[in-house]
């Protein structure tokens, strides 16, 4: 079913599946060009609810008009991640973005070492933010002050891990699943979980495949949302 011009500028949730290497920001501003020109109105309000990195693909909530309210709800909302992590070596933004930087042994990591390290990020953990990250620190985003070799200092944040499973074993690869809570960094756990196993880890594929009730199998790309309201 065809939504009107009408019900966008009302209000609409709509679910897109992020393509890699976009920016949230690139996703949304092609959803609200198209808009203006379905809508006819030059200043409709389109937002997301959560951040998605340029390396991670999945589900991005788009919301219009007076649904742009409910953003801060939908943000609140458990995630679900699926991923793989890259274990003996670190890069200093935690995933591909940046270089390898330092190695570590692998040689004593077995299949019942990677589980029983699991059990230690269930429940409520602390974790610091990546260095590469869009947090704000004295008035400059966190990867500002990391591009230009500034060092700072990140506090620690609480976060819950109420799910964490390891799906494939192909070392270095660990495929993984986790359902956390709003302000986890899941480049993060792949550094922790690395360090935690006397070992280091990095971020190498992330897909956000669910935000609360809503699910990526219901979403779409942005191009195809493009072509669904001008064909």
């Amino acid at each position: 079913m065809v939504t009107t011009p009408e019900e966008f500028i009302e209000g609409q949730v709509v679910l897109i599946d992020k393509p890699l290497t976009w920016s949230s920001f690139q996703a949304v501003n092609k959803i609200k060009y198209a808009l203006k020109s379905y809508t006819g109105v030059k200043k409709i309000k389109v937002g997301h609810a959560g951040t998605l990195d340029p390396l991670a693909t999945g589900l991005l909530i788009v919301c219009t008009g007076k649904f742009t309210k409910r953003i801060s709800e939908l943000q609140g909302m458990e995630k679900e991640y699926t991923g793989t992590f890259l274990i003996g070596a670190t890069t200093p933004s935690y995933d591909l973005e940046t270089e390898i930087n330092a190695t570590f042994p692998t040689e004593h990591i077995t299949e019942e070492l990677i589980h029983q390290t699991v059990k230690q990020f269930l429940g409520e953990i602390d974790q610091q933010p990546p260095v590469f990250s869009a947090i704000k620190k004295d008035g400059k985003r966190l990867y500002e002050h990391a591009r230009a070799g500034e060092e700072v200092e990140i506090a620690f944040r609480k976060t819950t891990i109420h799910e964490f499973e390891i799906t494939r074993i192909a070392l270095p690869e660990i495929d993984f699943r986790v359902v956390c809570s709003k302000g986890t960094y899941i480049r993060s756990l792949a550094f922790d979980f690395g360090k935690a196993m006397q070992s280091g880890a990095h971020l190498t594929a992330l897909r956000r495949t669910k935000i609360g009730t809503y699910t990526v199998e219901d979403a779409i790309t942005p191009e195809a949302f493009v072509d669904g309201i001008t064909s």
